[in-house]
């Protein structure tokens, strides 16, 4: 591999140079988990000049940075500056220029006034077409450069141009020549990124239902050491994510039973392949009460911050104290890997009709280590079940006819894959999708104040039985968001 890269110059004077720029660019961008406390400072975890800074052209850093803030995070977890958490790691790929051209104008975060950079222009590297094309020449390449390990599985074509997708909240995409994707996390958790573990170890079980990675690169020193920072993986061109599909088909008064039935079968061998490669736990009494008592402490919570939940409480806690008397009998349920954040914007339609499953990374909002433990596969279906029920919610008029098709034909399909019927373990399915309506009603009530009626729906029916309130109002009428996920 070429050795034009190095270590970044001067790295002690470089963050403070740029520290007072990252302070006003990073909160405001969509990956920025912090959103809402203030930023107090900065720590340096490693720093590589991929293409070195000069006054001939353009120069790339890369760079891992810890951000310490004070203050209540939006997600209900306190400051990291209460327990002596040093901050989020973010990875940040900042072109720097002498003079930025004009169409990179939208890219700029500011202009270095002193230290190794003083007068040069930093942006979002990404955004450059030259800077992103070399990150895919790095990934070419397997080796190491710095602090950085790059590996691939396949030869990688050169030349491939690539384009930022604008789509994503959590992390940033770049496709390549419309045969590759490139994500880039944003947030880093040390360890092996479960988008990058889950796929390969799919791959090795012959799972087609899952698009191989092509090539990876990660940090190999310091704080996060064996940290995913970047996976590639075939882009399915010409594909079609399933909550637009199943919009199109509301809007149009189409039925999607069939659609639903072949995800669900694609569902059960994405889940029998992970069980065949990973492995596998029981979940017995003391595992099964826990978790149904971390779902009685989340509901409490949003009941608090969310009146309008609070007279469901008693009817939506019955589903979770179900869980724990069964496992009080002697009920237990095998746990393996799953996907951890299925819903039908993560379910691609090929243009061959095939279903195919993508972003294993789980919820970005967990820790690392929760993504990755061994987990019920109800936990997964609950979640298509809900993306249903969002759909059919967010047309005018309500269609819960349309939905309850898609829940029973998804389940059929998944029963017919995999040889075991969700709806057979019918007390763990509805508590998993009682406590993502719980998430769902707390995000919205936040975030899209106007979207609450269509988790109230939910909570509604999951309560139904154990309580005699009144349906809540229909959400009103306005555009559709295309994502079906609170996160995304």
């Amino acid at each position: 591999m070429s050795e034009t890269a190095s270590t970044a110059r001067a790295p002690v004077a470089l963050l403070p140079s740029l520290a007072p720029l990252l302070r006003e660019w990073l909160p405001r961008r969509r990956w920025f988990a912090g959103k809402g406390r203030p930023v107090t400072g900065f720590t340096l975890v490693s720093a590589i000049e991929l293409l070195p800074v000069d006054s001939a052209g353009p120069g790339l850093l890369h760079l891992l940075v810890r951000v310490r803030q004070s203050g209540l995070a939006g997600t209900d977890r306190e400051s990291p500056a209460h327990h002596g958490d040093p901050g989020d790691c973010y990875q940040l790929l900042l072109g720097v220029h002498e003079t930025l051209p004009p169409h990179l104008a939208h890219a700029l975060i500011g202009r270095v006034t002193d230290g190794p950079l003083a007068g040069r222009a930093v942006y979002e590297g990404l955004s450059d077409p030259r800077l992103a094309a070399l990150l895919l020449e790095r990934l070419r390449t397997p080796g190491a450069i710095g602090p950085l390990r790059f590996h691939r599985t396949v030869t990688i074509p050169e030349g491939l141009a690539p384009r930022v997708l604008d789509a994503e909240q959590s992390n940033t995409s770049l496709v390549y020549g419309d045969a590759y994707i490139l994500k880039i996390f944003r947030r880093i958790h040390t360890g092996a990124n479960p988008d990058l573990e889950l796929p390969l170890a799919l791959s090795r079980a012959g799972c087609a239902r899952v698009p191989a990675p092509v090539a990876w690169y990660e940090a190999g020193a310091g704080q996060a050491d064996g940290s995913t920072l970047g996976v590639l993986q075939p882009y399915l061109r010409g594909s079609q994510d399933g909550w637009q599909l199943a919009l199109d088909a509301l809007a149009d008064g189409r039925d999607f039973a069939a659609e639903a039935h072949a995800l669900g079968r694609a569902t059960a061998e994405v889940h029998t392949a992970l069980a065949a490669t990973l492995p596998t736990v029981t979940l017995e009494t003391r595992q099964a009460q826990e978790l149904a008592a971390a779902m009685s402490r989340r509901l409490d919570a949003a009941a608090q911050a969310v009146p309008a939940l609070q007279p469901y409480v008693p009817g939506l806690r019955t589903a979770f104290e179900a869980v724990a008397v069964l496992a009080e009998k002697g009920t237990t349920w095998r746990a393996q890997r799953v996907h951890g954040d299925l819903h039908l914007g993560q379910a691609l339609r090929t243009p061959g009709g095939e279903w195919a499953v993508i972003d294993f990374e789980g919820e970005p909002t967990k820790p690392l280590a929760e993504r990755r433990r061994p987990q019920p596969r109800v936990r997964d279906v609950a979640g298509i079940l809900r993306s249903f029920d969002y759909a059919a919610r967010s047309c005018r008029p309500a269609n819960p006819q349309w939905a309850e098709r898609c829940r029973d034909a998804y389940c059929t399909g998944y029963a017919e894959g995999s040889g075991r019927d969700p709806r057979a373990e019918e007390a763990l399915l509805r508590a998993y999708e009682t406590d993502k309506a719980v998430y769902e009603v707390l995000y919205e009530a936040r975030h899209r104040p106007d979207w609450l009626p269509v988790p109230m729906a939910a909570v509604h029916r999951l309560a139904a039985p154990h309580t005699d309130l009144p349906a809540p109002p229909v959400r009103p009428g306005g555009a559709v968001r295309r994502s079906p996920d609170p996160l995304t």
